[in-house]
């Protein structure tokens, strides 16, 4: 039977944004018969052991797991990598040990010979590998596709003499405010409401290249998968279309995914799990979950700003806290605000996210906005406070606010009072009243999209069928 059987082999960017919806992507690929190689770097291959146990990389006689170097200098750090460095390395280090492991693969009388390559958007080393060894390959997008269309426009803002800025001064002086009208599909744009790598004043800017460079090599590959559903990011997926025909909207994957072995787990931090106890005890819709996703880091005045706005509100709250969130050093809360949120505050370092946005208990979703928590969110109906970072999460809390409805913006530079009152609104206020009523609308849209018929299972198929030309 192995002999005749699809091997799809799957390669996240290394990091646990890209990896977890690479992960549920395999899990649907596997439901389907495929035999998965699921690749990580070694780095990565080594936290998942330190935060899992060897258990969590033996995988399945049909699920194997594989490393390749990332091409940094070793580190046994238990912390995201920069980023910057990364995306660097992995461009120019990781094609040469990938086709090696393709080969290798390719050898194993034991394994099914690889029949396609389901790679990230932002490792074009898949792509590349898949296109010398000469089989069918599909890259998967992992933010939004709204923030797609915007990295494919930073070509026209360097063109229009934006960016790079000319000097710092862009940041203070109101530059950011400016509209943006001419990209089709994105309204109520301003700058800073673009893909954030566009700050900066340096023509040579890691990150702004390679945003550039990625979303226009993703744009011209034969297929893109996107991680939302037709409804939710509509107008931005016909323009889409436009450009690049074969594109398919197959989200929320974490909902498509979910009772799809759950022995197969991609998370780099240790979960505490105690936290859904914590919320069994709360009253239905009390709860204030905050979490700023795996990467973003703050001031020690920023979370101290956000630990008296959120005791000040006086609701009940589950805030996670990555030992590495405050740049620099270690979170340290004073001990009267300790004394303050007694009972009613828990402060964990990691935990099962989806699990706790599906809770009756949390009410609304303090956020950073990354693509992965907005869309959990999405699926389970929670509405959202921003409080983006960086990278899309800029422009994903704009269309939040604007487009989506289903959330508040707070001010960059947080004060407590602010958090406070937008805790206070969005639990009890009109205005509160009327997001949480989009938000519940959204989730019967999203589930829509992932019940039998609906549009990402549509999608999903024709995917599988077109892109991966097996069955």
């Amino acid at each position: 039977m192995s002999s005749i059987k699809s091997h799809a082999v799957c390669l996240p960017f290394p990091a646990q944004g890209h990896v977890n919806p690479m992960m549920q992507l395999a899990k649907l690929l596997h439901s389907r018969g495929f035999h998965i190689t699921f690749v990580n770097t070694d780095f990565n291959h080594r936290r998942l052991i330190r935060s899992r146990g060897e258990e969590a990389v033996k995988g399945l006689p049909d699920f194997r797991y594989e490393a390749i170097p990332d091409g940094l200098p070793p580190s046994d750090s238990d912390a995201t990598q920069c980023v910057p460095a990364i995306c660097d390395s992995t461009r120019k280090n990781c094609l040469a040990p990938f086709l090696e492991l393709l080969s290798k693969l390719n050898s194993s009388p034991q394994l099914p010979p690889v029949t396609c390559i389901v790679c990230d958007g932002i490792m074009n080393c898949g792509t590349k590998a898949a296109q010398l060894i000469g089989v069918p390959y599909v890259q998967l997008w992992t933010s939004s596709t709204v923030s797609f269309l915007g990295f494919l426009h930073y070509k026209e803002l360097a063109q229009r003499g934006i960016v790079p800025f000319k000097d710092e001064g862009f940041v203070s002086d109101g530059t950011l405010e400016m509209p943006i009208d001419w990209i089709p599909g994105m309204p109520n744009m301003r700058l800073k409401d673009l893909p954030s790598f566009i700050r900066t004043t340096d023509p040579d800017d890691i990150m702004w290249n390679y945003a550039m460079e990625v979303s226009q090599e993703c744009l011209k590959s034969s297929s893109i998968i996107f991680n939302t559903f037709d409804e939710f990011e509509k107008e931005v997926l016909q323009v889409i279309a436009s450009k690049s025909p074969n594109i398919y909207a197959i989200g929320p994957l974490t909902s498509l995914s979910r009772n799809l072995h759950n022995s197969l787990n991609s998370s780099l931090w240790k979960e505490d799990t105690s936290c859904i106890e914590w919320l069994n005890t709360m009253k239905p819709k009390s709860v204030v979950y905050v979490n700023y996703g795996s990467v973003t880091v703050m001031s020690n005045h920023h979370l101290e700003e956000f630990a008296w706005g959120l005791a000040n509100s006086k609701y009940p709250f589950l805030w996670v806290v990555r030992p590495d969130v405050v740049m620099g050093e270690s979170a340290v809360f004073p001990r009267e605000f300790m004394e303050a949120i007694k009972g009613r505050g828990l402060i964990t370092s990691w935990c099962p996210q989806q699990q706790v946005l599906s809770h009756p208990a949390v009410g609304v979703f303090l956020t950073h906005c990354g693509w992965n928590s907005l869309l959990e969110a999405v699926s389970e109906g929670v509405p959202l406070i921003c409080w983006p970072f960086f990278g899309d999460q800029q422009t994903n809390c704009r269309y939040s606010c604007t487009t989506w409805d289903n959330g508040m913006e707070i001010n960059p530079d947080v004060k407590r009072k602010d958090v406070e009152a937008l805790v206070k609104e969005i639990m009890e206020g009109d205005n509160g009243q009327r997001i949480r009523q989009k938000a519940l609308e959204w989730k019967r849209k999203a589930k829509s999209a992932i019940s039998v018929g609906g549009s990402s299972v549509t999608n999903f198929d024709r995917m599988i069928k077109e892109a991966l030309r097996q069955g």
